[in-house]
């Protein structure tokens, strides 16, 4: 091992006079491989040996001529190098002095002599030898003014360097000052500049003196700016330390001035405020106890330390938070009702809920606030409703979305350690509403994220569990917070995203979808007087018929909430609005005869297209998070082998559906007047229309038996009947979920009778009395009962091939 001492840069003029005579270089060296340092000629550089190979190349320069190749390596981590982990240049240098050290080491003193390339490397031996051709600097040409303007630049540079606090011996400027040698200049000066390996060998692979000062003279600028910019820091730190210094003896001596004369300075005056609030605050001892150490620790503190603004952020956070203020509710049963029913027509189990919970609030006041969530297709009035429920109660209300929220951080808040921390979204509502027991509404929890930054749907089982709320801990505060009192409202589409321990911690309340009937008075009672105002009309401008209102409706519009109908309704008046601007001012009535005038022709809806009885198609409905919708089922038969082909991007379980109602045809292929060798000479293709929408579930599996024994027979499936079920392969019918959805839809498309399972007939109760009325509810078992209805006629009576 070779490394450099901290000596560098010594002085022998006899050795430079030995220098200038001629050398004689052998051709055949010992190398001595160095680590961290590239010694170039004229440089007298002590160094350390360690490895045994260096060893004996320095027995074998000292048995010889003493002179030896000085090579450097390219990585100094590499132990025993070989020849492509070293340069190809080095310098032949003169041991001067040899010193063995206690710890086995030797430290020897050589002197650069001249460059050496490296033609041949022999790395086997006990000594690495190497064959070199010696590189002699060329002959001295006529000096330019450029290369004498240099050498100044070169010697000034040197000097400024000192002046700026590098380490360079006297003894070096005193040489660099007298020497005429561009060559020897570019050297001298490169062995003082501590320089990078790399940088150091590419400056002695360079063979022209002239280049070689150049780029020697601009290693040393940017030194000379490092060197600069290094003192610039230096003083500027100093001068803001005896500044802060002064600072602080002045505010001493101000603070012992206003001692004097019993004056406070408006830090004391803020503390004084703090403290005076505590006194008044009605808290729990652990939230006296911090917010009092907090108000001491800000006693201790510098007034404009960045730590004394987040301790003021802190007990102002604290001390706005209503800790112990709240609304009366409004206990008087018959007004809130009255303000529900004024607010949202229908939703009779949400308003009987509401009116529970205050009637058990009027016996007891240590009720805890309930926990609701209600799910349902969009545009049935869910967020909304939160306002009302609020109204009613007589309490503030705050709403905050979650839709998209990833981070946990949102719920719980920031821990104080961070800049710019805050509490989360919960204590903020809190805050902002000025009360500890508002109406709290969380609006879309099913489409709440997770990722590396946490669930925030974890977070918030603290926060909606009633056993636990009364006690939250926001990350910011540090200290419990009573949620207790706060009626929880959370609104979702669908409940399958939701966590299942999120989910049992909510009461929930399903809100399937409004009926043609209701969809009219929420559209005379809510959505039409709330369009005409929005318009800038009068009832005097616009008039809408019942009969217009039902024609949106049925031709329109086919959905679940009233969203759409209030968009149509806004394109009337919106149009009526223009007129009226334009001058033609008069009384504009909407009926049936002229609502095509406005809103142009009727929408062309799915569930309109089957017009007659077909064989192989059958109608199903099927629940979506938008509420129900028609689906129709197609079979179709080909020649084949019996295979079984499945498009319309159905799901695993639909799949096996159709695969269960193939296998139970196959099956009973006798009873229903199938030829036993039909399966084996045909293939079956079932087709669900709109393909692009994913479907899945197993109740469209009696619709696909229906649709495959029809092919199967050549019987029509009746066009006014739906089917809903589940089928299995002993043929018995299962019961399915979302039945109102499904009931409402059906009822939309104007089929008036509806096939459900049978233990499906305590969903009934759901259902409007209206609906009910109008419909024929067909309850089946098995699903032989399904084709007897189903189909124009019984199969097995006629079975063509």
């Amino acid at each position: 091992m070779a490394e450099k001492d901290n000596r560098n840069g010594e002085n022998f003029d006899e050795l430079i006079e030995e220098r200038d005579q001629k050398l004689q270089i052998p051709q055949r060296l010992p190398v001595l491989l160095l680590r961290d340092i590239v010694v170039f000629p004229y440089m007298i550089a002590p160094l350390f040996v360690g490895r045994e190979k260096s060893k004996n190349a320095i027995d074998f320069a000292l048995a010889t001529n003493r002179m030896i190749l000085l090579l450097t390596q390219r990585d100094m981590d590499v132990e025993e190098p070989k020849r492509e982990d070293v340069y190809d240049v080095g310098t032949v240098a003169l041991i001067m002095r040899m010193l063995k050290l206690p710890d086995g080491r030797i430290r020897i003193l050589a002197q650069g002599l001249i460059r050496a390339r490296v033609e041949s490397f022999e790395e086997d031996q006990p000594v690495i030898q190497a064959q070199v051709s010696v590189i002699h600097e060329p002959e001295s040409k006529e000096r330019t003014i450029e290369n004498e303007a240099l050498i100044r630049n070169v010697r000034s540079g040197l000097e400024k360097a000192t002046s700026l606090g590098k380490n360079i011996p006297p003894e070096v400027l005193i040489i660099a000052a007298n020497v005429e040698e561009m060559g020897r200049l570019a050297d001298l000066t490169a062995a003082n500049l501590e320089l990078k390996v790399e940088e150091a060998q590419t400056i002695l692979e360079v063979v022209d003196p002239a280049q070689r000062l150049k780029r020697v003279f601009e290693l040393l600028t940017k030194e000379l700016e490092l060197l600069d910019m290094q003192s610039k820091i230096s003083t500027e730190a100093k001068g803001e330390m005896d500044k802060l210094q002064r600072q602080y003896f002045l505010r001493q001596q101000l603070k012992a001035i206003q001692k004097e004369l019993g004056e406070g300075s408006e830090l004391q005056e803020e503390i004084k405020s703090y403290q005076e609030k505590l006194q008044k605050l009605k808290v729990s001892e652990e939230v006296r106890e911090e917010l009092e150490k907090q108000i001491s620790r800000l006693a201790q503190m510098h007034p404009e330390s960045a730590e004394t603004a987040v301790v003021r952020t802190y007990l102002d956070w604290m001390f706005s938070l209503p800790w112990n203020k709240s609304t009366v509710d409004n206990l008087d049963l018959r007004k809130a009702k009255n303000i529900l029913d004024e607010d949202h027509y229908g939703l009779e189990k949400v308003k009987e809920r509401i009116l529970e919970y205050l009637a058990v609030r009027s016996l007891s006041r240590k009720i805890k606030g309930p926990i609701l969530c209600f799910v349902g297709p969009p545009g049935v009035g869910k967020t909304s409703l939160g306002r009302s429920i609020a109204r009613a109660l007589g309490r503030k209300f705050i709403r905050i979305s979650l839709g998209g929220v990833r981070d946990e951080a949102e719920i719980r808040g920031h821990r104080r350690t961070y800049v710019g921390a805050m509490p989360g979204r919960i204590i903020q509502g809190i805050r902002r509403t000025g009360s500890n027991n508002p109406v709290f509404m969380m609006d879309e929890v099913d489409k709440i994220g997770a990722d590396f930054r946490g669930d925030p749907s974890a977070a918030l089982l603290e926060v909606l569990d009633p056993e636990q709320n009364y006690a939250f801990r926001d990350h910011y505060l540090g200290v419990p917070f009573d949620l207790s009192k706060v009626m929880f409202i959370t609104t979702a589409n669908l409940l399958d995203p939701i966590q299942p321990a999120f989910r049992d911690r909510m009461e929930i309340i399903s809100l399937p979808g409004y009926t043609e009937e209701e969809k009219l008075e929420i559209a005379l009672r809510h959505l039409v007087p709330k369009q005409i105002s929005e318009h800038a009309l009068s009832s005097k401008s616009i008039d809408f018929t019942q009969g217009a209102i039902r024609k949106i409706i049925s031709l329109y519009t086919r959905e679940a909430g009233v969203r759409n109908l209030e968009r149509e309704i806004a394109s009337t008046c919106r149009k009526v609005a223009r007129k009226v601007a334009e001058g033609k001012k008069k009384t504009y009535r909407i009926t049936s005869q002229n609502i095509e005038r406005y809103l142009g022709p009727p929408r062309i809806f799915k569930d309109q297209l089957l017009q007659k009885d077909q064989v192989g198609v059958a109608t199903g409905v099927a629940w979506t998070a938008t509420g129900g919708e028609m689906l129709f089922v197609e079979v179709t038969r080909m020649k084949g082998k019996g295979n079984l082909s499945l498009t319309g991007s159905l799901g695993d379980v639909m799949k096996e559906s159709a695969q269960a109602a193939l296998s139970y045809a196959r099956a009973h292929a006798e009873e229903y007047g199938i030829d036993p060798n039909f399966f084996s000479e045909y293939d079956f293709h079932i087709h669900i229309p709109e393909g692009a929408i994913p479907k899945d579930g197993p109740s469209a599996g009696v619709t696909m038996a229906t649709a495959l024994i029809s092919v199967c027979t050549n019987i029509k499936v009746k066009r006014d009947v739906a089917l809903t079920g589940e089928i299995t392969l002993r043929g018995n019918v299962l019961p399915i979920g979302g039945v109102k959805e499904k009931v409402l839809a059906a009822q939309r498309a104007g089929i008036r009778n509806i096939i459900l399972p049978a233990p499906n007939k305590k969903d009934l109760i759901d259902i409007p009395q209206k609906i009910k009325k109008e419909m024929v509810f067909i309850f089946v078992e098995e699903i032989k009962d399904v084709f007897d209805h189903a189909l124009v006629m019984p199969p097995g009576q006629k079975a063509e091939g």
